[in-house]
């Protein structure tokens, strides 16, 4: 009998607007609490501004604006992912942070034409993982903006 070998996409689960998502894990850095976030003039309205994380000043993009949702007050559960895309650090706010899990590649699927309100160009596919339906979110799109193609605009702020 032939040994059947399953891939797994080692991804991270949170949630945002009673929504699951999931993005790889190997983008993430760290999963932080709310911390005083700097403004930043002019900058577009889903970026938060910056924070100084351990010496590295890193653009805050709240998830809500950014998709277009409600925005509601930060909660003990909020949670700042720390990603790294491009050479740079990024921080996504979102409404909580669960678990990492592994999902079998072959329970991947192409994203519908409608999922939630995220616009689909955000989104990457849908996983079924035990009675959860995940969003896989693409996060090249999702950070794919004017306003952060200019790495150099946050890293000259001061914070």
């Amino acid at each position: 009998m032939a040994e059947v070998t399953t891939e797994y996409l080692k991804s991270i689960v949170f949630q945002l607007n009673d929504e699951e998502y999931a993005m790889p894990v190997d983008l993430v850095g760290s999963i932080e609490r709310m911390m005083h976030i700097t403004r930043i003039p002019g900058a577009a309205p889903f970026v938060k501004g910056v924070l100084n994380l351990r010496g590295v000043v890193t653009p805050i993009i709240d998830l809500r604006t950014r998709f277009g949702f409600e925005s509601v007050d930060y909660s003990e559960s909020t949670r700042t992912i720390i990603i790294h895309h491009n050479n740079m650090d990024v921080g996504l706010i979102v409404d909580a942070a669960y678990d990492v899990i592994d999902i079998p590649k072959d329970r991947l699927e192409p994203a519908p034409e409608i999922v939630g309100s995220v616009s689909i160009e955000y989104i990457d596919g849908v996983a079924k993982h035990d009675d959860r339906l995940l969003i896989l979110l693409n996060i090249d799109k999702v950070l794919a903006d004017e306003a952060l193609a200019s790495k150099t605009a946050f890293q000259d702020k001061q914070v």
